[in-house]
């Protein structure tokens, strides 16, 4: 009888149809329960900027809730150095439009599984990740790095949530500085802009050369304040016109002629229609 071929089948990624790679998940050693992990290769073009890059970033779902981001960062890092790790609790586009707050600032996320993008110092990760065998589960708590779960990650939770003055001095500082430095360049990009824009005493604007590849410059709020600004100069010269008293006269009599003259030419008029709306059987 030929000797069963599974004995020396080599250990193999498990790959679903959708496209993603599973990975599965022990909590420790002793347990024998397995919680799988779904990755795939995060390919968002509108999304391939520094923080997400598209040859570097791996999308995880089903993320317990015993694993945050430092964790997850010492699961994936047998694969490759780890750049960041980012949990969320549903998938979505990356946004930049103020700075990261600190934690003593974000309020308090869901208790529950996340999805995760892991962005690795080097492309070769990504497929490491993907082929990693299924029946070969990452391990999260062990000796060297212990996750606390239960009663003691509530102790540790409520421990955490009392906040050290010096140490929110410091972020309360770093975060100034920050906003301090990002006025002060948006004020600069606005200065820039108005000495381009800027009129002479006729009205004209100096066009200069722009670099090659420079595109062309939108419509911004210091142009339109501009524009206002013209538009009330020529209405403030058009009131200047009836200020004083003798040409308030004359525009009083000039409209009271007009009128006089409209209703003689309508007087003149209904009577014409009156006249031909006489009754002439011969």
């Amino acid at each position: 009888m030929a000797p069963s071929g599974r004995k020396h089948a080599k250990s193999r990624a498990c790959i679903i149809p959708s496209g993603y790679t599973v990975i599965s998940l022990q909590f420790s050693s002793d347990t024998a329960a397995r919680h799988s992990l779904y990755v795939k290769e995060h390919r968002v073009r509108s999304e391939s900027g520094s923080r997400r890059p598209l040859d570097r970033t791996l999308f995880v779902l089903n993320i317990p809730p015993y694993c945050s981001e430092g964790a997850v960062k010492e699961l994936f890092s047998q694969f490759g150095s780890v750049n960041s790790v980012e949990l969320r609790d549903h998938p979505g586009s990356l946004q930049d439009s103020g700075p990261r707050l600190s934690r003593y600032f974000r309020s308090a996320g869901k208790q529950g599984f996340k999805v995760g993008y892991i962005v690795f110092e080097n492309s070769s990760s990504i497929p490491a990740a993907k082929s990693h065998p299924h029946d070969v589960p990452l391990v999260v708590c062990t000796e060297q790095r212990p996750v606390k779960t239960g009663l003691q990650k509530w102790i540790q939770q409520y421990r955490d949530s009392f906040i050290q003055p010096e140490k929110l001095q410091e972020v309360v500082d770093s975060f100034m500085e920050d906003y301090d430095k990002r006025k002060a360049e948006e004020a600069e990009h606005q200065r820039k802009e108005a000495e381009e824009q800027r009129e002479d005493e006729e009205g004209w604007v100096k066009v200069t050369r722009r670099h090659k590849g420079t595109k062309a410059r939108p419509h911004t709020e210091t142009a339109n304040q501009r524009t206002l600004q013209k538009e009330m100069r020529k209405k403030k010269r058009k009131e200047l016109m009836n200020f004083y008293t003798w040409q308030l006269r004359n525009t009083k009599k000039e409209h009271i002629a007009e009128l006089r003259k409209k209703f003689e030419e309508d007087k003149q008029r209904i009577a014409l229609l009156r006249a031909q709306r006489k009754f002439r059987p011969y």
